[in-house]
């Protein structure tokens, strides 16, 4: 890893001489623009508007839109005028927990590192933070830009994680949020029941990017010229829900029997064929069936041995009057 910045973590007295580095990556696969008859690249100029010169990074400046065409300039130095105090320096402001801060502030994670003098502090504030269960709250100037961050500790590493202002989160406003909607008790204990079904512990490496995925392996399947073939449908996906409760029992029935827990609807589940494709997708829909007590009773009785025993009297009485008949005839 290449260090982005090089500063130091103060809090009281204490000055810490510490490293940035991204502690995240992005794994997208990445596209140039191409012409699609031969693959050529696609550039952009940065031209001028208004004389058509093609600009260098050199001459390039930034400029506020302040409307009706009107741009104000802005250059290095203006920038460079700005109360930056916190340039170079990682300041601690407050201690707080971390419960306490919603994780929609969050922008990006940093790792620190050490220098060689300032390794026995790190560790000692790593320490006492990582004992204390609180976040630290700090200000820090990257980019020519101050942001609020936490300091907290991962991996025996700390982190810092820059934070959106306050004043950055949208408030949400949906047409539903007004609208009177009813919940019945019924379909709250219901979801709960859902929701316990599925407690568990997070393990992100149990997560894979299918996305991502399938699509490496559409390139690699340009590149050795092999036809593509698109994915077939997963077995078993879940069928439209038509009653709420029906689709949250059936949710709850299917949550329990992969866990492995027995139930009612689980034994009714239970049979000697696998059950795939629609067929599974229709055994699922009929958990939220109501239990019928031994449904194979009637028809046995119907079809069995008791009915064609009765017919037998009958079949031979109209026999008989009828080879009579032929021989007085």
């Amino acid at each position: 890893m290449r260090a982005i910045w090089k500063g130091a973590v103060s809090f009281g007295l204490v000055s810490i001489g510490v490293k940035l580095y991204s502690a995240t990556e992005e794994k997208d696969i990445r596209f140039h623009q191409v012409h699609r008859g031969d693959g050529g690249r696609i550039r952009y100029k940065r031209t001028c508007e208004v004389c058509g010169e093609v600009v260098t990074y050199d001459d390039i400046a930034k400029g506020y839109d302040l409307g009706g065409g009107e741009i104000v300039v802005l250059t290095d130095d203006d920038f460079a005028e700005l109360p930056l105090t916190t340039s170079r320096a990682i300041d601690v402001l407050e201690f707080v927990p971390a419960a306490q801060i919603d994780p929609i502030l969050y922008a990006k994670a940093y790792y620190l590192e050490p220098d060689k003098v300032g390794a026995k502090p790190y560790v000692l504030l790593r320490d006492a933070l990582a004992g204390s269960e609180r976040v630290a709250i700090v200000k820090v100037a990257l980019r020519q830009r101050e942001q609020l961050a936490t300091l907290r500790v991962r991996d025996d590493v700390l982190v810092l994680n820059t934070m959106l202002w306050p004043d950055e989160i949208r408030a949400p406003s949906f047409g539903f949020l007004d609208e009177d909607l009813p919940v019945r008790p019924q379909e709250v204990a219901m979801a709960n029941s859902l929701i316990e079904s599925m407690v568990g512990d997070f393990q992100p490496d149990e997560f894979t990017d299918d996305y991502r995925t399938a699509l490496q392996e559409v390139i690699d399947a340009k590149v050795a010229g092999r036809e593509v073939v698109a994915p077939a449908e997963p077995e078993g996906a879940p069928a439209p829900a038509i009653d709420l409760m029906a689709a949250l029992k059936a949710s709850v029935e299917r949550a329990k029997a992969a866990r492995g827990e027995d139930g009612p609807a689980a034994s009714r589940r239970r049979t000697p064929k696998k059950t795939t494709g629609a067929a599974k997708s229709t055994a699922q829909l009929r958990v939220a069936d109501p239990p019928v007590e031994k449904p194979a009773v009637e028809p046995t009785e119907t079809l069995g041995d008791k009915p064609a025993k009765a017919d037998k009297p009958a079949k031979t009485k109209t026999q008989k009057p009828a080879k009579r008949t032929r021989k007085t005839a």
